[in-house]
């Protein structure tokens, strides 16, 4: 099924859209890639959804790539002996080790150790996605004391974020690692990391994951921002969180954030999604806010590797015609007259390796020669993703004989994927580049294509070779 666009579309899993029907819909509404939420899902539901997907898959004949997106550390206060407390800016209010009392107006119980023998004076604490904010004014044994900056309801069980503390915890809980191994196990093609702090949450992950499937950073903390360069060189992908983001920053910080984190990745050459609200009103509305709109068009200008959708899929009223909105949203934005200039501005150097050289040189003598796509021979991936790196104005046919290499490619910019046997000679690259590119609707007779691919065949990240072809109307290959 070929997408009349580049930038892919991410879609949550829920209540609203887990059965096989639900699921075909979302697909065929434009659905690239399928998230399962662990943080409401159980293992047995896991690979329940997995299997749906991959029954999609082979009746559709197009690899499908699932993330599965870990829940991380969530932080949390105790309990209150009336359920509810109210605060006022000014107070003197305390988070205390001691979990033997109920919380009051002063005090309540907070069980995260790691919290308490981590913040410093001056630290905020914020409650409730940030709806209170707490200034820390002094630390001691099992207590910290804060001030009131933010009042309001302070209730059972609220969300903790810590935007200028740095835990000395890891990102994976011991639940994360039982879901991540779980998800391993089923089959994934991608795992998503919250609340990655440093770049080592990420080498844990990896190690962890040991290959099986690729791991994306989740960026929606501070500290994850200041190492940001590190963090996007060590991850396979990067997501723009912006929902706890703009908790943790302010919010008139996230567009621009959002924006450095995309072009950053774009100059490495990973995979960014910008994720969360994109769509927030088709929850329970059928259109979306002119905002909206211009939210996700913006990512799509910004040449983000894909768009997520989360609640409006995973609960909302109207989980496919998201979908459908956001696929309108994003060819509109691709058939702008302004949108290749502003995507070619954006455009890194090519690194010095023979791969992105070969990479760029394909992008080039595509446009030049006006070619029907580029086709690249790629075990890996890393062949597909330096070609996306490009953002050629031409599609992207990604070719592996890995069907693990073609749905994680699902995830990435312009690439459409097809499992096939690696080429056993040039004349067998030719052909079968051709003849795959006419069957999957890439090139008719007559039309060239650009291949990219490496001698000797079979051996990953050895691109080197780059060869114009035509499609021959008789065997569909090459002349």
């Amino acid at each position: 099924m070929r997408r009349g666009r580049s930038v892919k579309i991410l879609a949550t899993l829920g209540p609203a859209s887990s059965s096989p029907d639900e699921i075909a819909a979302l697909h065929d509404a434009g659905v690239d890639v399928f998230r399962i939420n662990m943080s409401h899902t159980s293992h047995e539901a896991l690979r329940t959804l997995h299997g749906r997907i991959r029954a999609l898959e082979a009746d559709r004949g197009q690899p499908i790539a699932v993330l599965a997106d870990l829940q991380g550390p969530k932080l949390r206060i105790g309990t209150f002996a009336d359920g509810r407390q109210e605060l006022e800016d000014g107070d003197t209010f305390a988070l205390t080790s001691d979990a033997d009392h109920p919380g009051d107006h002063k005090m309540v119980h907070l069980p995260h150790p790691e919290i308490l023998t981590s913040v410093q004076p001056g630290d905020r604490i914020l409650v409730d996605d940030g709806k209170l904010r707490l200034r820390v004014i002094e630390t001691g044994k099992g207590r910290v004391t804060t001030t009131v900056e933010i009042g309001g309801t302070i209730s059972d069980r609220k969300g903790v974020s810590l935007p200028d503390t740095d835990l000395a915890v890891g990102a994976m809980t011991d639940k994360d690692r039982s879901d991540l191994e779980a998800a391993l196990n089923t089959g994934v093609d991608w795992l998503a990391l919250s609340f990655v702090q440093r770049p080592d949450d990420i080498a844990e992950a990896k190690k962890l994951a040991r290959g099986r499937a690729a791991v994306m950073a989740k960026i929606e903390k501070p500290s994850a921002i200041a190492q940001l360069s590190e963090v996007i060189d060590l991850a396979d992908g990067v997501m723009v969180a912006r929902g706890d983001l703009g908790v943790e920053m302010p919010l008139e910080q996230v567009p621009g954030l959002q924006k450095q984190i995309t072009r950053a990745c774009r100059r490495a050459g990973r995979p960014v999604v910008v994720a969360t609200q994109m769509l927030e009103s088709m929850i329970a509305s059928p259109v979306p806010t002119r905002a909206e709109v211009s939210d996700v068009a913006t990512a799509v200008f910004e040449g983000a590797d894909a768009v997520m959708l989360s609640a409006e899929s995973a609960v909302g009223a109207h989980p496919s015609e998201a979908v459908a909105t956001m696929d309108r949203i994003a060819r509109a934005v691709e058939a702008d007259p302004t949108y290749r200039d502003i995507i070619a501005a954006q455009r890194a150097e090519p690194e010095p390796t023979g791969a992105d050289t070969i990479s760029a040189a394909a992008r080039t003598v595509a446009e030049s020669l006006s070619s029907a796509a580029i086709v690249c021979y790629t075990s890996s991936g890393a062949t597909g993703l330096r070609v996306a790196r490009e953002r050629p104005a031409r599609p992207i046919l990604a070719l592996s004989p890995k069907i693990e290499t073609a749905r994680r490619l699902a995830l990435v910019w312009g690439v459409h994927p097809v499992t096939t046997e690696d080429a056993h000679d040039e004349n067998d690259m030719a052909e079968r580049a051709c003849r795959i590119a006419f069957q999957e609707g890439f090139a008719g007779h007559g039309q060239r294509i650009v291949i990219s691919a490496g001698v000797p065949f079979g051996t990953p990240g050895a691109t080197n070779l780059l060869r114009i072809a035509s499609v021959d109307d008789g065997r569909h290959g090459a002349s």
